[in-house]
Order: C-alpha cells, then sequence, then structure tokens
C-alpha cells in the first residue's frame, strides 16, 4: 500500500497464497488465514447475536480497529526484516495493506448496516459528523493505495508512485485519530496503537547501522513508551474531565495494572531482543 505496506512482487502474484515462482507456500497460506480469522469470526458474533444490544455498532468499531491494526503491522514489516534479518517478510508487505483495506471497507459496511442501510442518512452523518469525515477521507485514501498497488500502477507513476504510498504515514496516523475520536473517554487501544506507531516512525529515522542494534531499539522502546504516556495525558486533558495527571502517574504505579504505555515499551523490549536471538539461531542453520 506504499513503499512499506503495498510494495509489488515481481512478478505479480495471481494468489496470496502462491510464491512469485508460483509455488503454494505455508506460511503465506497462514498468514492469509490469520488475517481472516478476525473477520470471519466477527462475522460469526454478529449473525449469531452474540453481539449485544446494538450488534451492527460493535461490529463496525470492532472491524475499524481491526483496519487500523493492520495497517500497524503492514508497516511493521520493514523494520521486521531488518530487526530480525528476514528479507522474505518483504512479500506480506502488499497483503497485508490490502488486508488492512478490506477491514476498512468492512468497517464501512457495518456503519451502514448499523444506520439501516440509509444510505441519504448515511451520507448527512458522514458529512456532518467529523470523525466519520476523518475515518471516510482514510477509507478513500486506503482505496486509492490498494487500487494503484500493482506492478501496472508502479510503472506507469514511476518516482511518483512511492511519494504517493508514502501517504499511508499520513493515513495511518489519521485512522489512529479516528480512533480516539471514537474512543472518547476509553482511549487504551487508540494510544496504545500510538505508541506503536511511534515507535515505528522513529525506527524510520534510525540511521541504516542503528536499525539492527538492540540498544538503539530499546531506546526506542523507551522513547515510544514516554510518547504513548504523554499523547494519553494530552488526550484525557483535552478532552474530558477525568484526572489526566492522575492517569499519568498511573503509568508508574505498578498496582494500576497494566498501562497502554506499559505495553508499549514490553513491546518494544521484544523487538529489541530479536537481533541477539537471530544471531544465535544463524549459527545452528549453518
Amino acid at each position: 500500500m506504499s513503499a512499506t505496506t503495498l510494495s509489488p512482487d515481481r512478478p505479480s502474484i495471481p494468489w496470496p497464497w502462491l510464491t512469485r515462482g508460483g509455488r503454494f507456500s505455508w506460511t503465506r497460506m497462514l498468514v492469509l488465514i490469520s488475517a481472516f480469522a478476525p473477520g470471519l469470526v466477527l462475522l460469526w458474533l454478529l449473525e449469531s447475536g452474540q453481539l449485544g444490544a446494538e450488534p451492527w455498532k460493535a461490529a463496525a468499531k470492532e472491524s475499524g480497529t481491526w483496519a487500523i491494526r493492520f495497517l500497524l503491522i503492514s508497516l511493521a514489516v520493514t523494520p521486521l526484516r531488518h530487526v530480525a534479518d528476514w528479507p522474505k517478510a518483504l512479500t506480506f508487505r502488499r497483503m497485508l495493506g490490502l488486508v488492512a483495506l478490506g477491514y476498512a471497507v468492512l468497517h464501512l459496511l457495518m456503519y451502514a448496516g448499523h444506520m439501516a442501510w440509509d444510505l441519504p442518512e448515511i451520507a448527512s452523518e458522514i458529512l456532518l459528523r467529523f470523525y466519520l469525515t476523518l475515518g471516510f477521507l482514510v477509507l478513500l485514501g486506503l482505496v486509492v493505495l490498494g487500487v494503484t498497488s500493482t506492478d501496472g500502477w508502479q510503472a506507469r507513476l514511476g518516482r511518483r508512485w512511492k511519494v504517493l504510498h508514502r501517504a499511508v504515514y499520513g493515513l495511518a496516523a489519521a485512522g489512529i485519530f479516528h480512533q480516539f475520536l471514537q474512543a472518547k473517554s476509553r482511549a487504551d487501544g487508540a494510544v496504545l496503537m500510538a505508541g506503536v506507531f511511534l515507535f515505528l516512525m522513529a525506527w524510520r529515522a534510525l540511521p541504516g547501522r542503528w536499525r539492527a542494534s538492540p540498544p538503539a531499539l530499546a531506546g526506542l522502546a523507551v522513547l515510544a513508551a514516554i510518547g504513548a504516556a504523554l499523547v494519553e495525558f494530552a488526550w484525557y486533558g483535552l478532552s474530558s474531565n477525568l484526572p489526566a495527571a492522575r492517569i499519568l502517574a498511573a503509568n508508574l504505579d505498578p498496582g494500576a495494572g497494566l498501562r497502554p504505555a506499559q505495553l508499549v515499551l514490553v513491546m518494544g523490549l521484544v523487538v529489541a531482543v530479536l537481533p541477539w536471538v537471530t544471531r544465535i539461531r544463524l549459527p545452528r542453520r549453518a
């Protein structure tokens, strides 16, 4: 979907479970099944009436959350390739970007179902409510990147293709802000997404020789956790009457439970260990 998400594989892969050489890949198939599983479970819960009093609304919220999750996962492919020394990870970028687009489309469909498929009312709500307008613009942006993710479009656009597909960073940030606007006073999930996004963007700012350095990655984990805590503080301070200072202080209180910023730190430190794990694993392969 960008130079970091939907970068085309050459030659084009007719089916997502096939390699570029046309061979069946269990890895690609498992990634594909894992990507579709949350959506299938969500549709089953919707059909079986297990999503509460407003099932379509709950399904819309959950599908939107998965859209941003997969967008962040697609942005994590390039760091994973360097940190884990796994070049084949790059072959999953386009697939994961398109999965994010699929969940974004499902998000809109679930919202339309919540609105009883009243198209004029849906259009009116999207135009009048800022958070819906923002979400719809993110969807349109993902559609553009999805359509132009093919080898043919890359050839037509040339250098402009990379410029266009770097828009995915802005779309991811806007999608996370959309999550904040929906969450209102319960923004833990959005704060976690913001922290992961900060880590991924900070990684891209590192010099090349530091991108697989455990100390540098550990430092990024700390910075991303601090950034997530500050984002959480700013959000609650500006958008609610909740005690933002107490929420910020809860990040230093072991009895307050696992906070989003702390989870960002844990995830970042796990990433920082991966280069050491890879160095241990490679000699055994040899």
